[in-house]
């Protein structure tokens, strides 16, 4: 028992630690369960940005003087880190975007549309973010190439048997998350990416839900292209980040046309600027490259195994303690260990806005809807469902009070 108070007390000093890291969480009494939709941000963070702007404000690459040069040296600094993070080849594969969405759009225009053509075949996952399946409904109708859809199992499961089946030697494009969203299931990418690159394809990987969770190493999973965005891993909002093979990049025309693009022009011709820099058109988000390099040495400091292994056991936790609830449907695997910090549901009986609406009364914030994945829950047969996910700042006091509310709701709406 003695042994189990340290331990608890060690808990406890921790959770406290962190939660005081983060100042809304310290001001607002809300308990924050919709951090697969966006994460709140750290102090070191929020400082990051604000110093960018009280002593670094200038056009990064613009400027030979000392402000310019020091908000050069800042956002080069935040694509090293970046690099470093997902294990890229080199700096220059990092190319800053606005969020996960504006990368995946980027390889689609810039890729997608000057290597795809009439009669090829786009394979995508039912389980997409509509962020990596509009994309490439839209570079099939410019190109007359089709769509083809790679349904899951109910429980998540893509079937690698179902791939080998849908790959033909038609396929040139594979696009699959890492993570759903939705179910919180984890692919096997590299094992995905062997299989479209025997086939001659290439892979688009949505890793949004994936990289403030876990270890991410782009090299080991063998992909082709991979996109995360910053408001979702502690950063500001409005920074994003695009990976891709180098050799790809170089021959892509550029996203978006502008300053800083090129590297010089006349009325007869163009030459564009060195990769990354010719996809990144215009004033660049340079403050927001400060605090996502403040968030990704954050949560160096704390280790991507500690931040996994926190938010695993408050989905476990708050899965079984679900599972005692009668009423509750979770979609997808009914093992605990497979939602990696999201767990969407269904109550019987109850519209999902009612659900969170119940919750939002009593402090607790979650989100309901399709979660820009209404493919996937057509497939599953439903049009919307609640879903609750994790950081490693949440603990389990907050997750005891999101389930005694939760199992008040069908009651409330006047169900025995």
């Amino acid at each position: 028992m003695k042994l189990w108070g340290t331990v608890r007390k060690q808990m406890t000093d921790i959770d406290n630690r962190i939660r005081g890291e983060f100042p809304l969480l310290m001001r607002d009494k809300t308990i924050y369960l919709d951090n697969a939709a966006t994460t709140q941000k750290p102090r070191c963070v929020i400082d990051a940005e604000a110093d960018f702007y009280t002593s670094r404000n200038a056009n990064p690459m613009r400027g030979l003087y000392d402000l310019s040069l020091a908000a050069t040296e800042i956002y080069e600094k935040a694509r090293a880190k970046a690099a470093s993070f997902v294990n890229a080849s080199r700096p220059e594969e990092i190319i800053f975007t606005r969020n996960a969405t504006e990368s995946i759009n980027l390889v689609a225009y810039s890729y997608g549309l000057h290597n795809i053509k009439s009669g090829d075949e786009i394979i995508v996952s039912i389980a997409e973010h509509h962020s990596n399946f509009l994309p490439w409904k839209n570079v099939a109708d410019m190109t007359g190439a089709r769509v083809i859809y790679w349904d899951c199992e109910p429980d998540g499961t893509l079937d690698p048997d179902e791939l080998d089946r849908l790959i033909t030697d038609r396929t040139v494009l594979v696009a699959v998350t890492q993570v759903s969203n939705v179910l919180g299931r984890i692919n096997d990418i590299a094992a995905i990416a062997a299989k479209a690159h025997a086939a001659g394809a290439v892979l688009v990987c949505d890793g949004a839900q994936s990289v403030p969770h876990m270890s991410v190493d782009v090299r080991a999973l063998d992909v082709d292209f991979f996109a995360f965005s910053g408001h979702k891993m502690y950063a500001p909002m409005g920074i994003g980040v695009l990976y891709g093979r180098y050799g790809l990049l170089d021959e892509m025309p550029p996203f978006l046309y502008g300053g800083e693009m090129i590297e010089s022009v006349t009325r007869d011709r163009t030459v564009f600027a060195e990769v990354p820099h010719k996809f990144e058109a215009g004033t660049v988000n340079a403050a927001g490259a400060a605090g996502l390099l403040a968030a990704m040495e954050y949560m160096e400091g704390y280790g991507m195994d500690l931040i996994a292994e926190r938010e695993s056991g408050l989905t476990r936790y708050c899965f079984d303690e679900m599972c005692r609830i009668p009423g509750i449907s979770i979609l997808g695997s009914q093992k605990s260990e497979e939602h990696h910090g999201i767990i969407a549901f269904k109550v019987d009986g109850v519209h999902p806005h009612d659900v969170t609406a119940i919750l939002s009364d009593a402090g607790i914030a979650v989100r309901a809807g399709h979660h820009c994945a209404q493919p996937l829950h057509r497939h599953l047969g439903i049009m919307s469902s609640t879903r609750v996910s994790f950081s490693f700042y949440n603990n389990k006091d907050e997750v005891d009070t999101f389930v005694k509310v939760l199992s008040q709701v069908r009651h409330r709406m006047g169900i025995n």
